[in-house]
């Protein structure tokens, strides 16, 4: 990100304030600020830099080395304490992930209450409106997964929904979790019946909607309209799987994206540069681990071993996924291949068992020529899907949310090998780990914030 965005979340963090209640002075100065579409259309500028803070690789690493396909092999504590299941109220990128999360909420909040009085014309506001809706709901929907859980799988209490713009000190209460998630619905739908059907690269359509309610519903066991909002998206001819698989990553805004964050040399990602050696001007910080990539070498038809890269110095493999020049790789937050797996996930939950291996096996071929999966159960369906969204989606953000929602976090993380703990694999095995801590910044700050069980 810029480097005023960092001078400015300095002063933040050494000011100790509450997120919710900071206004995002980098994008919206006060509330008169948005008086035309002019201030409008830079205000949702500011939105999606926002989205970027969090998606420029901090939620694709929480979610990746919390799981089994990438490991902390450096000295950065923050994610060693993910890795082995000992996070701390006061780890960083949790705070960070968190700031962003908020700030944006409270961007979108100034967007949806200013541009609805705009004197222009309905048509001009909608898109604006909708996309704040979208932001919305996708942060509220990370913020959720990450510090609230998923409804009779994990967690016990949901998060706080701001709705209106902070202006004065606000203290914030954490909503139900059956609330939190039925806002989240709400953001969505509303996010749908106003996105346009194309936009300028980069940003929300009413496939981006339909897309992200397709995974939402998986996580509300909606599983006839996860379908739904699936084949809206699968059905758009504008959208088709890229071949080779490469393609995906060493282009840009491809016919998968659906939704496709933009970097560029003035506005960086961090993608690459935690998984990069040294060598090549990274910092080698995380790395696969050997059992996973063995999965894809496993059948020397996967076109996806490709993406992975050996570093003779550290000796391990890591991801090159996002290995452009300059750390200006793309953050891929939704792309078809994932609502392929959403709708078969979907299928296989309705006893559709043959649409299910029909759409598992759409994603098995674009990867090579890859065996056909026969399996006939939910049981089976589900625990193929499983593996099949480990190799594709890898280290785009998917994998621990998804053991959380399905129930296999504390099965499939209960013996992890890690390389910085030699001794004894890492073990989960508190149930009330399978949601992050609150930062402590914000639970010092705002009496009315609980912490979550675990990090009582």
């Amino acid at each position: 990100m810029k480097k005023l965005k960092y001078i400015f979340l300095l002063t933040f963090f050494l000011s100790a304030c509450n997120v919710l209640d900071t206004k995002p002075e980098l994008q919206i100065a006060d509330e008169s600020a948005i008086t035309d579409i002019v201030g409008a259309n830079a205000a949702l500028a500011g939105l999606y830099n926002q989205v970027q803070g969090v998606y420029q690789g901090r939620i694709q690493r929480l979610a990746d080395v919390s799981g089994t396909t990438s490991q902390s092999v450096g000295t950065w504590d923050f994610y060693r304490e993910m890795d082995t299941y000992v996070t701390n109220p006061d780890n960083t990128e949790v705070l960070d992930i968190w700031t962003f999360i908020y700030r944006g909420v409270n961007v979108a909040n100034n967007l949806i209450e200013s541009v609805a009085k705009l004197d222009v014309p309905q048509t001009r506001k909608d898109p604006i409106l909708g996309q704040a809706y979208f932001v919305r709901g996708l942060m509220f929907f990370d913020a959720v997964r990450i510090w609230g859980g998923v409804p009779t799988a994990a967690g016990t209490s949901g998060i706080p929904l701001p709705k209106e713009p902070s202006r004065s000190a606000v203290q914030y209460e954490r909503a139900s979790l059956a609330d939190s998630y039925a806002q989240v619905e709400a953001d969505l739908l509303q996010a749908l019946s106003l996105l346009p059907e194309t936009n300028a690269v980069g940003q929300a359509t009413k496939a981006s909607a339909n897309a992200l309610l397709s995974r939402y519903c998986l996580y509300v066991k909606k599983y006839a309209e996860a379908e739904r909002y699936a084949n809206a998206v699968i059905s758009n001819s504008r959208f088709a799987l890229v071949t080779p698989y490469d393609a995906i990553f060493s282009g840009r805004n491809t016919t998968e994206s659906i939704f496709e964050l933009q970097f560029n040399s003035a506005d960086q990602s961090g993608l690459r540069f935690w998984y990069a050696p040294g060598s090549i001007g990274g910092r080698g910080e995380l790395a696969a681990h050997n059992e996973f990539y063995n999965q894809f070498v496993a059948d020397a038809s996967d076109a996806r071993a490709k993406l992975f890269a050996f570093d003779n110095v550290a000796k391990f493999w890591y991801t090159v996924k996002y290995i452009k020049g300059g750390n200006i790789d793309n953050a891929h937050v939704i792309r078809l291949a994932e609502v392929i797996l959403n709708r078969a996930e979907a299928r296989a939950n309705t006893n559709n068992f043959a649409g299910s291996r029909s759409d598992l096996n759409l994603i098995r071929a674009r990867a090579g020529t890859l065996a056909d999966n026969t399996a006939n159960s939910t049981e089976q369906l589900m625990l193929a899907i499983e593996k099949e969204r480990r190799l594709e989606l890898c280290y785009e953000g998917h994998e621990w949310f998804d053991l959380v929602r399905t129930g296999r976090a504390l099965t499939v993380l209960s013996a992890v090998p890690r390389s910085n703990s030699p001794g004894a694999p890492a073990r989960l095995t508190d149930r009330n780990r399978l949601v992050f801590p609150i930062p402590f910044q914000e639970i010092n700050a705002n009496p009315k914030m609980v912490q979550n069980e675990g990090y009582k």
